[in-house]
């Protein structure tokens, strides 16, 4: 089964209530249709990835040991893909599942950056994503204390997918940028 974007947008919107977390799922979206531009995959197929990687989230949320089980499960039985499902349950380290793909690869590590861009942008002083660069983001990141559930092991794992650290910033960063006035940042 494939989503067009707007009727996979419709179920984020129909699960979660947090109009924040709508936000973080489109945010993680732009992120993962710009590293599938970067490594030559599916933008479509990667972009749904992360449009519905936290859809069971609020349905979750006390229980870390379900999430993204619950949503990996619910995805399956809608008729996605393997691989789609199977990225989505990796995303949680939680479970310890293997990241086998590049697309699970990308999901992991795109998930936690994508609150340490917003989190950047919401201490910068323009309170925007157009006003960060990679080194404002670079600065944040080495700063331990700041935004501590931007998990940085986790950030870091973008090696996994060689790409260096800057880099990965510096791509999630134009990302979200390009999406800026959807994210309302």
């Amino acid at each position: 089964m494939q989503l067009s974007r707007e009727e996979a947008l419709e179920l984020v919107q129909e699960r979660i209530s947090q109009g924040n977390l709508v936000k973080h799922c489109q945010a993680v979206e732009a992120v993962m249709r710009k590293l599938a531009d970067h490594f030559d995959e599916d933008q479509e197929k990667w972009g749904l990835v992360g449009l519905l990687h936290d859809i069971d989230y609020e349905e979750t949320a006390d229980d870390e040991e379900r999430h993204s089980l619950v949503g990996a499960k619910e995805l399956a039985e809608m008729g996605f893909a393997d691989d789609i499902v199977y990225a989505v349950k990796a995303h949680n380290g939680a479970h310890g599942l293997e990241r086998k793909s590049l697309l699970d690869k990308a999901l992991y590590a795109s998930d936690p950056l994508t609150g340490l861009i917003v989190a950047s942008a919401l201490i910068h002083p323009d309170k925007s994503l157009e006003a960060l660069d990679t080194e404002f983001v670079m600065n944040r990141y080495e700063e331990n204390s700041f935004a501590r559930g931007a998990d940085r092991e986790v950030i870091a794992s973008c090696q996994e997918m060689d790409l260096e650290l800057e880099e990965f910033i510096a791509l999630a960063l134009e990302a979200m940028q390009e999406k800026s006035q959807e994210l309302g940042l």
